[in-house]
């Protein structure tokens, strides 16, 4: 049985978008779950409560974009979850790092350190807050 070289062209053109096209869905809804996970929800909570980041960013309005998957610093199992979440003011951008972990106890989620690193490298310690002497 012989196919045409025309209709070879089309199955690979529609094999391609299903393709991409479902890439794409699975991005959209793997970026979702992340923006309403708790420990998302926790460190940007701190973000938005800290004047000295907000004032550094140039916020509000503060941006959050989407996390890159594929980065290294963006790690989630049953017990830690760590993120690089980009975010952006009127003035400058930069990295919201956080890193949570899971009390099974209670069935929730702890912050353990946020941060932000602006693009000048300059890095403000969101939480653990830092005691007034």
């Amino acid at each position: 049985m012989s196919l045409s070289t025309n209709l070879l062209q089309q199955m690979t053109i529609f094999v391609t978008l299903v393709t991409g096209g479902g890439c794409g869905v699975m991005y959209y809804l793997m970026q979702k779950n992340f923006a309403k996970s708790e420990y998302y929800h926790l460190a940007i909570e701190q973000l938005n409560e800290n004047a000295t980041a907000m004032a550094s960013l140039g916020a509000p309005p503060l941006k959050i974009h989407n996390i890159h998957l594929t980065d290294h610093h963006n790690r989630v199992d049953h017990t830690k979850a760590q993120l690089k979440i980009p975010v952006t003011g009127q003035k400058t951008g930069g990295y919201l790092y956080t890193t949570s972990t899971r009390d099974t106890l209670m069935n929730r989620w702890c912050l353990q350190r946020v941060a932000l690193q602006l693009k000048d490298g300059e890095i403000v310690d969101i939480y653990p807050k830092a005691e007034w002497k």
